[in-house]
């Protein structure tokens, strides 16, 4: 999986780069380079069977990659058209898919035949990275992107979303976790205020925050991905959008049970995990 941002070779491309920078080494602009030419290889609408369009392996990772790339280094690594081409095929991907299947609604992808709603491989980090693009979207495929962002806040329950479509949550088995649940979703609504300013984007990102905040003391490790951390960090992001000191708070509470309850000497196997 070549073009992978978490899984594969861009993330390793993209890494290299930020610290060749750092270190003050010209030698930066060659995995920056390898990065670029990857391009090509998640243009086409179908490069993996699996599914291509979602964070870990798929395009809105390699768009993930690019904006971390431009927002570390100052430089936009892909041209213009790079970028039109990569978003006209998660648009495009996202079409077919919901015509395939009947779906009432404009985009939906799957990713190993599971049609993912949170960050990890579904619909809500997809949205995310063509928000974050979207200047380069006509106007009507923005227009579809903003009708699919309403459409997955719809899909709430209860302050949480279902790991899939069409899934009710199980409150025995609720996931609340970055990569399924509300701590990975918030991260689109707060995208979606920080362009137009509704306040329901900004409303529906709080209610994330708490459900964090009541469930997101979970028993799988400090990792991001279905970890602490990853409830914790939700809480920085509702103090840079609010400015309210108890997200503060909240972190810090999350960082101690860290400390707490899981054995030091595990935390740099699993930090991510």
């Amino acid at each position: 999986m070549r073009a992978a941002f978490l899984l594969g070779g861009a993330g390793i491309y993209a890494v290299a780069a930020m610290v060749y920078k750092a270190l003050g080494l010209a030698d930066f602009v060659k995995p920056l380079t390898k990065f670029r030419n990857l391009w090509e290889v998640c243009a086409p609408l179908t490069f993996l069977e699996c599914g291509s369009d979602e964070l870990f392996v798929g395009r809105a990772g390699y768009l993930c990659g690019a904006l971390v790339l431009k927002q570390n280094l100052g430089i936009e690594v892909l041209s213009p058209e790079q970028i039109k081409a990569i978003c006209q095929a998660i648009i495009e991907s996202g079409k077919q898919y919901a015509r395939k299947k009947r779906k009432p609604f404009s985009l939906m992808y799957s990713y190993y035949g599971t049609e993912y709603l949170g960050a990890a491989h579904g619909l809500s980090s997809i949205l995310q990275m063509l928000l974050s693009y979207s200047e380069f979207l006509p106007t009507g495929d923005r227009d579809l992107v903003w009708q699919s962002v309403d459409f997955l806040m719809n899909q709430e329950q209860n302050c949480n979303w279902p790991a899939e479509l069409g899934a009710m949550i199980e409150r025995e088995n609720e996931l609340v976790h970055w990569c399924h649940g509300a701590p990975g979703v918030a991260y689109l609504f707060a995208k979606a205020y920080l362009i137009n300013k509704k306040p329901r984007y900004l409303d529906t990102c709080i209610r994330c925050g708490e459900m964090a905040w009541q469930k997101g003391l979970l028993k799988k490790g400090p990792g991001i991905c279905h970890g602490v951390a990853g409830s914790a960090y939700v809480f920085l992001l509702l103090y840079r959008l609010t400015g309210n000191s108890k997200y503060i708070y909240r972190a810090q509470r999350q960082v101690w049970s860290l400390y707490a309850n899981v054995k030091l000497h595990v935390l740099p196997l699993i930090i991510y995990d």
